[in-house]
């Protein structure tokens, strides 16, 4: 790989570097900036006093964490932790980096928690570092009011805490919610905003229902071929799919020539390019 590829990738680390370290964890982020991301990729959620907290769900998921006690959460318990109801005090309290993962058995092990977003700025401030941040608003309607707030204020609530930490030029917004990203550009027209696409959905019927046109487009990475990339290139889309952690697929997203690639193992990204 030549030395202007490089430049051209974008490497964002998924949830840090999900597998070497706890996912959405500072020991993560910090790991993922020492490899060399361009990006750190992670999700939010809203506390009981409207903190911007790193989680990808918006409740203590019994996959990854421990309860206050250490043990593990009963089923019985599923989704019953929710963060929009607690303080990130109490969050602080649960073990999210301690359990064994079967999706991915190297992760390194570690006692951690789930850190507020100014965190996470405050991290890449110490450690001099210009990353940028790809933020994922995790938000559908049958959470709207119970796991997190309506749309508006959601959205008010992360753009004041980007911009209180001076990091409006390093950010763009993303979200599967359309609710979510129509909101984004009525309170800043000038936020990047990426649509990501699921992979039960179609990328050019999601993107005519959005009423703007998004700087990025993230799609699941089975969704793009050569026909479509060149096509959403030549609409002036970027193009940065998601979770791609095969060799054979990150060599074949790279062929293709997309924009960014979204992994899990940025360490083998970088080895790559």
């Amino acid at each position: 790989m030549s030395c202007d590829l490089e430049k051209q990738i974008d490497v964002q680390g998924h949830r840090g570097c999900r597998g070497l370290l706890p996912e959405n964890s500072l020991p993560a982020f910090e790991k993922a900036i020492d490899i060399g991301v361009n990006t750190l990729e992670l999700d939010i959620a809203i506390t009981k006093d409207n903190e911007v907290v790193v989680s990808h769900e918006p409740f203590m998921s019994r996959t990854i964490c421990y309860n206050t006690e250490g043990n593990e959460i009963p089923e019985s318990m599923d989704m019953k932790h929710n963060l929009y109801k607690m303080t990130h005090h109490e969050i602080k309290q649960f073990d999210c980096g301690s359990k064994f993962h079967p999706s991915y058995p190297n992760q390194k092990k570690l006692h951690t928690y789930k850190p507020l977003l100014s965190e996470v700025f405050q991290l890449a401030i110490a450690k001099n570092s210009d990353v940028r941040f790809n933020i994922e608003i995790k938000s559908k309607l049958n959470y709207y009011g119970v796991y997190t707030p309506y749309p508006k204020d959601y959205v008010k609530i992360v753009l004041d805490e980007v911009i209180e930490n001076s990091m409006f030029n390093r950010v763009n917004l993303q979200s599967f919610d359309l609710k979510i990203l129509e909101e984004i550009k009525k309170q800043s027209s000038e936020m990047k905003v990426a649509l990501l696409v699921d992979e039960d959905e179609v990328i050019e019927t999601k993107l005519k229902k959005l009423s703007y046109k998004s700087e990025i487009i993230s799609p699941y990475f089975k969704l793009l071929n050569a026909e479509n990339i060149a096509k959403f290139h030549s609409d002036g889309f970027v193009v940065i799919p998601w979770t791609i952690n095969k060799i054979e697929d990150i060599k074949q997203m790279i062929k293709l020539k997309v924009d960014g690639i979204i992994t899990d193992y940025p360490n083998i990204l970088v080895d790559l390019l």
